[in-house]
């Protein structure tokens, strides 16, 4: 046994370590319960007892030997100032490329940012909804044509659960659990039963707003919409209100804005027409606030609504939706100045 001690303890004062992960394999081959160093101490129990005097010194003096060698290791490997030797010092000196904001999200960012200026605050909810909050409560009659399985996702029957097809369930949540004034912005992605092409997709995203307060009028809603657009497509933007119809808002309008390309000139974006169609509005229909439980009496409300993918087409004139989900780098590198 005194041969294995002495073979021990020249072994561990001559072991070095390049990191502290083979610090840590020195550490469990010696020192663990199943290292060499315990394993001799309990051959120890076996030795006479005239020998236990002399050999329990030895092994005392090895495990220090040992605890002290490894402590060296470590401290001198933590102190070191030597180059880590995971480092590459084959790659390249050049800064890694850095990675920039999608465009939908640029351009929902700024539209959240108008409206917090106007007072609105922001208002989430499910993607998943049942049909009260994405139908029922917003006064579509029950044979709508949203309604039907060519429209929108379903996900269950009886009751109805579906992908929503609007943030306008956020709207109608928000009125259930909240007393006027309301005044909510609604960011979030939208399902529709539609075929995938340059001007459609099957999901995207929209920004809805609601205010519902006293004595609320078309008025309000004109010039909250007027404000909107000069501060998203510049100072000298028009607008044009044209009547229209939803089943959650009445009296109902379309808006359009003038053609940020020809400045309403005409040309072939707008059609020649001068004016770009980006969303829809209207004063909150009386029985939708009903349905929420607010008083339609007392109070009054308009909502608004925007997909997100038409005003980035509009800013950044994109021509094709699907560029938006295609993960194509090279389109999203045209984005990376606009932090």
């Amino acid at each position: 046994m005194i041969d294995k001690i002495n073979q021990l303890k020249a072994e561990i004062e001559a072991v070095t370590a390049a990191n502290i992960d083979e610090v840590e394999a020195l550490r469990i081959k010696y020192l663990s319960k199943k290292g060499a160093i315990t394993s001799l101490m309990q051959d120890f129990r076996t030795v006479p007892t005239e020998q236990k005097r002399e050999l329990g010194q030895k092994l005392n003096e090895l495990k220090t030997i040992a605890t002290e060698r490894l402590a060296a290791l470590r401290e001198a490997l933590e102190n070191s100032d030597t180059v880590d030797s995971d480092l590459d010092l084959t790659r390249t000196a050049a800064p890694l490329p850095l990675g920039s904001r999608h465009p939908l999200s640029l351009v929902k960012d700024e539209i959240i940012a108008i409206f917090s200026r106007l007072g609105f605050t922001i208002a989430e909810g499910p993607e998943i909804e049942d049909d009260w909050h994405v139908f029922s409560s917003l006064n579509f009659a029950e044979d709508h044509p949203a309604r039907d399985m060519q429209d929108t996702f379903f996900i269950e029957h009886h009751p109805d659960i579906v992908l929503r097809s609007h943030t306008s369930s956020v709207q109608s949540r928000v009125m259930e659990s909240n007393q006027p004034p309301i005044r909510i912005i609604c960011p979030g992605r939208v399902y529709r039963n539609e075929a995938i092409s340059a001007r459609a997709h099957c999901f995207f995203h929209q920004v809805e707003a609601l205010y519902v307060d006293e004595n609320v009028s078309f008025a309000d809603l004109r010039q909250t919409l007027l404000y909107f657009a000069r501060e998203m497509f510049g100072p000298e933007t028009k607008i044009r209100l044209r009547p229209s119809y939803f089943p959650f808002t009445e009296p109902s309008a379309e808006m359009d804005i003038s053609c940020n390309l020809c400045g309403g000139k005409g040309c072939s974006f707008c059609k020649h027409t001068g004016w770009v169609e980006i969303l829809g509005c209207g004063m909150v229909d009386p029985n939708v606030l009903e349905a929420c439980g607010i008083d339609s009496k007392k109070y009054t409300g308009f909502a608004l609504g925007m997909g997100v993918e038409r005003i980035t087409n509009l800013k950044y004139q994109i021509s094709d939706l699907r560029m938006f989900s295609e993960n194509d780098r090279r389109f999203l590198e045209q984005f990376q100045p606009a932090h």
